[in-house]
């Protein structure tokens, strides 16, 4: 089944995925693609919208990200977003230059003016928040084009040329903290463009059920399953796709949380697919060993996973694909194009450059959390699965700080229980959206029984996102922050100091590591 098509021109910000989740949550299918796509191939992919994303560079910059200028030419609407509005200035005959004063560099939450007569602002308040991050600045519009937005430190916010179907906005209307964003999103996609909306859930199933039977015939697939969200979605997927030409591989690296490794076994044992659970948490912990650098214990757990899975894969005979939950915050995370790598994930930069199987399929990896949530449900999944607590591949060798052993591990599991169990008896769940406790490798002095300690600290961390791009630290009330504290330094030994993480993202990421 054909779709609407709207394509995303990728120039390098780590939000444009986020602008991808926005267009389909108003039920129009897109797809990110490199700013350096050719012109032939954006006509195959005949897109009824084009919308150029941000990005860290200056248009003005000889090295950086260009735009097609045929792209102008196609009859095809156009919106951009902060470079990419700017981008769209210089290729129509305006000029950016850099800010000159710090007035006219807008950064964070901005009172914002709108001229509402304007497509992209109809049915919208004609004042709100928006979120900015530039410090360019359009000094000449281009001939043709209006000002429609603006705020007290910049007079040309966003600007149109409606005739053509031209749109630029200095500010992010994909974040959150930008008011209406989603609405401007929307009246761009159907005022603009004129959507119809064709863009389910049940559609994506449906097609990808099919491409994955194309893909793999008569092959056979190893999915690593972690009982996780992602990893769960994508082997029913796939086994409503090929059935028992799949195996579920569970490799229990001694870095879960506690009796999740049991837990995982006992809800899968029940389903109709081949699955193996491998005890391997020596061989994890063996090579973790002295380890401390995050981005080294992430490389040594992707490359174990995969090596983990050669070998179940010789087992079980000749086995031409491996199947993996990534999802768009991995990809983004990772480093895609011009992006900026924030950290390497297991199954996305962490792969060794030799794997043993013919291709690795990704049947996720254009969704984000909710999105593969919602598919879970198409996919008739349990509710306790679809809203599962996040987990990093990487497991809690990543909230372990510094090197990773056994009895850290204990020392961990035991607290982040205590916190979860608390959270729960409180009825918090629905309130948070990621919490966990990291073990710091600070130890700090404290008093026991009358006794001197010099204990670890450990770092409560709880987010609350629709998206995992951004986030916000969770107002846990004080009364159960208490009840937490007191069980942990009482109950696990080793601990005699808590703290609370109070970051949100950016600048931190969910994860301390």
């Amino acid at each position: 089944m054909s779709h609407e098509n709207v394509l995303i021109l990728d120039f390098g910000g780590q939000y444009n995925q986020l602008i991808a989740r926005r267009v389909r949550e108003c039920g129009v299918y897109c797809e990110v693609k490199p700013y350096t796509t050719s012109l032939s191939e954006i006509k195959a992919f005949s897109p009824i919208g084009i919308i150029f994303t941000g990005g860290p560079g200056s248009v003005y910059d000889a090295h950086s990200p260009q735009a097609d200028p045929e792209l102008f030419t196609l009859g095809i609407p156009i919106l951009g977003i902060c470079y990419g509005c700017q981008l769209i200035a210089h290729n129509l005959g305006g000029k950016v230059t850099a800010a000159q004063e710090d007035s006219a560099r807008e950064f964070g939450k901005t009172e914002t003016f709108f001229n509402t007569s304007c497509k992209l602002f109809r049915g919208l308040p004609d004042s709100g928040v928006t979120w900015m991050s530039h410090g360019d600045y359009m000094e000449q519009v281009p001939a043709g084009f209006a000002l429609v937005a603006h705020s007290a430190a910049c007079p040309n916010v966003a600007i149109c040329d409606e005739s053509r179907g031209f749109y630029g906005v200095q500010f992010h209307p994909e974040v959150n903290h930008t008011e209406n964003g989603t609405a401007m999103i929307r009246n761009f996609l159907y005022e603009i463009c004129g959507a119809k909306g064709d863009w389910t859930m049940v559609d994506y199933k449906t097609n990808t059920i099919r491409q994955i039977r194309e893909k793999v015939g008569d092959g056979k697939v190893l999915l690593a399953l972690s009982g996780g969200v992602d990893s769960s979605v994508a082997a029913a997927l796939v086994a409503e796709a090929i059935g028992n030409q799949l195996t579920c591989v569970f490799v229990d690296h001694g870095l879960m949380r506690l009796n999740e490794g049991d837990e995982v076994e006992d809800a899968f044992s029940k389903w109709d697919i081949n699955f193996v659970r491998v005890n391997a948490e020596e061989l994890f912990l063996t090579k973790l060993a002295g380890v401390t650098e995050p981005e080294r214990k992430r490389k040594i757990i992707g490359e174990e996973f995969i090596r983990v899975f050669e070998a179940e894969a010789k087992k079980i005979g000749k086995v031409d694909y491996l199947c993996q939950g990534t999802i768009y915050p991995d990809v983004i995370e990772s480093g895609a194009g011009d992006a900026a790598v924030i950290k390497s994930h297991h199954n996305v930069g962490g792969l060794p450059d030799y794997v043993d199987f013919k291709e690795i399929i990704e049947p996720l990896r254009m969704l984000f959390k909710d999105e593969v949530r919602q598919l879970g449900r198409e996919l008739g999944l349990p509710e306790y699965l679809v809203m599962r607590q996040p987990f990093p591949g990487p497991g809690l060798a990543i909230r372990v700080i510094g090197e990773v052993t056994k009895e850290k591990l204990d020392t961990l599991r035991l607290a982040d229980h205590i916190f979860r169990d608390e959270i729960a008896k409180a009825n918090l769940e629905g309130t948070m959206n990621q919490y966990f406790a990291v073990l710091t490798n600070v130890q700090s002095v404290g008093v026991m029984g009358d006794g001197r300690t010099y204990d670890y600290t450990l770092a409560l961390r709880s987010v609350t996102t629709t998206d995992f791009m951004t986030a916000d630290w969770t107002r846990i009330p004080y009364e159960v922050l208490d009840r937490v504290s007191v069980r942990i330094v009482n109950e696990v030994p080793h601990i005699n100091r808590i703290v609370y993480d109070i970051t949100s993202k950016p600048p931190a990421t969910i994860e301390w590591e």
